[in-house]
C-alpha cells in the first residue's frame, strides 16, 4: 500500500491570456482540460500504474477564474474499489495583488487503473487517516451510489425511448 503521501497531489498554474474566452475570463474547456491533467497525476501517482477516466462528476464551476491569477488544483485519492478511485479536486483562484483566495471550482473524478494493455488492474485502498478522510470516503461512497442509480434510470429511459420509436 503507497504511504498517505500518494494520495493527494497539488498543482498551480498561472491562467495566461491564451486560456481566455470572449468575456475575458478563463474558458471552461481549459479548466476541464488542468483538472483531468491532475486528477490523472494524483490517481497514476497513488496506484502507480496508467489510469483512464471513467467519468467525471459535479462539475460545480462556483466562480469565473481571471486571466492572471494563479489557480491551485488540490487533488485527493477520496475513494477506491478493486480498480477504481473517486479523485476529488477543489480548485482555488489566488490574486496575487491583493492577496486574496476563491474557491472556484469542484469536482470529482472516477478513475479506473489500466496495464500495459489497457486492461483494469487492481488498485491499493485508501487507508483513512483522520476525520476527514473518513468523510471523503463517506461522501464518495454515496456519489457512486448515486451514479449508479441515475445510470439505472437512463438505461430505462434509452429502452422507453427505443421501444417508442418502434411504434
Amino acid at each position: 500500500m503507497p504511504d498517505s503521501s500518494y494520495k493527494r497531489t497539488t498543482l498551480t498554474v498561472l491562467m495566461s491570456p491564451d486560456m481566455a474566452n470572449f468575456s475575458g475570463h478563463v474558458h471552461g474547456g481549459a479548466m476541464l482540460r488542468l483538472l483531468d491533467q491532475v486528477a490523472y497525476a494524483c490517481a497514476a501517482r497513488y496506484s502507480g500504474c496508467y489510469v483512464v477516466t471513467a467519468s467525471v462528476d459535479q462539475v460545480s464551476f462556483r466562480e469565473p477564474v481571471h486571466v492572471g491569477e494563479l489557480v491551485t488544483f488540490l487533488a485527493s485519492v477520496n475513494h477506491t474499489g478493486n480498480k477504481s478511485m473517486e479523485v476529488g479536486v477543489r480548485v482555488e483562484a489566488e490574486n496575487i495583488r491583493a492577496r486574496s483566495k476563491r474557491h472556484v471550482i469542484t469536482c470529482y473524478f472516477t478513475m479506473v487503473a489500466v496495464d500495459e494493455d489497457g486492461k483494469s488492474v487492481a488498485v491499493p485502498q485508501v487507508s483513512l487517516d483522520g476525520p476527514e478522510d473518513q468523510r471523503r470516503w463517506e461522501a464518495a461512497r454515496l456519489r457512486r451510489e448515486f451514479r449508479k442509480e441515475v445510470e439505472r434510470h437512463s438505461a430505462e429511459i434509452r429502452q422507453q425511448v427505443r421501444r417508442g420509436d418502434q411504434a
